[in-house]
């Protein structure tokens, strides 16, 4: 299988990036001065992140409203034009296929921010149910394209996002009036362009879409002439760790309800929806026998996905992310674990035939950021 590159690749290969296959695309995972470093340029200053990989679906048309609501697990009928919103796209079976940010353009258009490793999946699926849409609910126009091979997309994260950013015209008064999840459409000659108050970090940060040629060009002011730090993808896993951000593919699946995995919160009304999977989460619901949770190791050692969880000698579940956590100075992680066994006070992690304790903590793991400064 071929490796895709962003646009942005060349310039992480001259700044001495390693480069590692990630979700199909050649990525950088890290750069010469270490994930910890990077990790507490984020925490403490600013970092540049390359996210061009994410994919994007336009949904265009009278109907799009209503085919979103129809295909999403939140409530898109709370958005007001240029607010964004997390959700997500669940099954028949109510497993989840992907998480995603939803844009609300105007009432007609919508953009899907989808995971890199799912967009092939996605827009398959998403074509499949306009079918199925437009044959029962409506005749109405709607279109459905996939935007991810013309778009870039980079986030500038950290406490000093703002200050960095009021460094560009474009950028000034968007960045001093965004709310958070919400985002200004600075087109351009039909050539889309958006910054929006969103992250993967819990830190006061933006991200920007655009062209090829124009993401490139703020990436070479931001790094050249404002020397912001480029961020690889290990501290971003560990700064979205530290916040209990999930990761799609470990902390959830096409086999796993929103309410397994503790985002009930992001599922509407379930006695009045006819979103996809609906009735079949409405019964999961009622009947959950595993949960997510958060877990701080009390003992010295770094979790890793995969390593099983022991409770009064029985296997009570699994590490879904774990790390190390630099900012905290030990173990984090979460993990799927079955209801009916666990004893909350007796809870260990299976290392290599050792048992190292650990307790269940409220999310998320890193109480005060620049989040909503």
């Amino acid at each position: 299988m071929k490796i895709l590159k962003t646009s942005l690749h060349d310039k992480h290969i001259q700044l001495n990036a390693k480069m590692v296959d990630f979700a199909g695309f050649s990525m950088p995972i890290s750069y010469p001065s270490g994930i910890n470093v990077e990790c507490d340029f984020v925490r403490k200053n600013v970092g540049l992140f390359d996210v061009s990989h994410m994919g994007q679906i336009l949904i265009e048309g009278e109907s799009s409203l209503k085919f979103v609501e129809y295909l999403t697990s939140n409530n898109v009928s709370k958005l007001i034009n240029n607010q964004c919103q997390y959700s997500l796209l669940c099954n028949d079976n109510g497993g989840i296929i992907d998480d995603l940010i939803l844009y609300r353009i105007n009432q007609d258009k919508f953009i899907l921010v989808i995971n890199a490793s799912n967009i092939d999946k996605d827009y398959k699926w998403i074509a499949n149910k306009q079918k199925d849409f437009c044959s029962e609910f409506t005749q109405s126009s709607l279109f459905v394209k996939n935007l991810s091979s013309d778009i870039s997309l980079i986030a500038v994260q950290g406490p000093n996002s703002r200050r960095i950013l009021k460094n560009f015209d474009e950028f000034r008064t968007s960045v001093n009036d965004l709310d958070f999840y919400h985002f200004s459409d600075i087109s351009d000659n039909h050539e889309l362009r958006i910054i929006s108050r969103t992250g993967y970090t819990g830190e006061l940060g933006y991200e920007i879409y655009g062209s090829h040629n124009y993401i490139n060009n703020i990436w070479d002011q931001l790094v050249e002439k404002l020397s912001v730090p480029p961020i690889g993808l290990a501290a971003r896993d560990i700064l979205r760790l530290e916040m209990c951000y999930r990761l799609y593919g470990n902390d959830m699946n096409e086999k796993i309800s929103p309410y397994e995995c503790g985002l009930g919160w992001v599922v509407k009304d379930l006695t009045s929806s006819n979103f996809v999977g609906c009735d079949a989460i409405r019964n999961i619901k009622k009947s959950m026998n595993q949960k997510l949770v958060c877990l701080e190791m009390k003992d010295k050692c770094i979790p890793r996905k995969g390593y099983r969880l022991v409770s009064n000698n029985d296997d009570v579940g699994f590490i879904s992310s774990g790390a190390f956590s630099p900012n905290l100075k030990k173990g984090i992680a979460m993990a799927f674990i079955d209801l009916n066994k666990v004893d909350k006070n007796n809870l260990y992690v299976k290392i290599r035939d050792k048992m190292f304790l650990a307790n269940i903590v409220n999310s998320p793991f890193l109480k005060e950021t620049s989040l909503f400064e």
